[in-house]
């Protein structure tokens, strides 16, 4: 995989979704872009949103919450709870969708668990992100959502905010 390169999807089984992308940039600057939340909001969510941070408390057992505003100004709340930290390496963390969460679907999948790993390549940086689902209905759900492209959409602005 070349730096620029689109997030892929790699099937694990079948309540996972595997996304990567290599990115042109070393792990702390890649960490820093994850972390802060000032640089969150200028890259979270698929190209055409934008993000506000509402909380970051970046520990186990601190929470994150976000809302992101569609191009027509909807909003999709989204939040969850910080399981492991380990600096530069690894975060593990819940991920819901808030209330307020207006989708076409009203069975929205739950129990949602999202590793996301940083792995030092040189001087890039490989992010894996791991998307655990309490079922293969669940993570069939959140792939009709559209969580692939939009996760792609958001590695791809991580990668042009790196690169600015």
């Amino acid at each position: 995989m070349k730096p620029g390169e689109p997030a892929r999807t790699v099937a694990q089984n079948d309540r996972e979704l595997v996304l990567t992308k290599l990115l042109d940039a070393p792990v702390s600057l890649v960490w820093e872009a994850w972390t802060d939340p000032e640089r969150i909001a200028q890259w979270w969510g698929p190209r055409g949103f934008s993000t506000r941070v509402v909380e970051m408390d970046l520990r186990p057992g601190g929470v994150w919450r976000y809302v992101m505003s569609g191009p027509d100004g909807k909003e999709y709340p989204v939040s969850g709870e910080f399981r492991e930290v380990t600096p530069m390496r690894r975060i593990v963390t819940t991920d819901w969708f808030d209330e307020g969460f207006e989708y076409p679907v009203e069975d929205l999948p739950r129990g949602i668990v999202t590793t996301v790993h940083f792995e030092e390549v040189g001087d890039r940086t490989r992010v894996t992100l791991v998307i655990e689902h309490p079922s293969a209905a669940d993570r069939e759900k959140h792939e009709k959502m559209g969580v692939v492209e939009g996760w792609g959409s958001s590695l791809d602005r991580l990668a042009e905010h790196l690169s600015a």
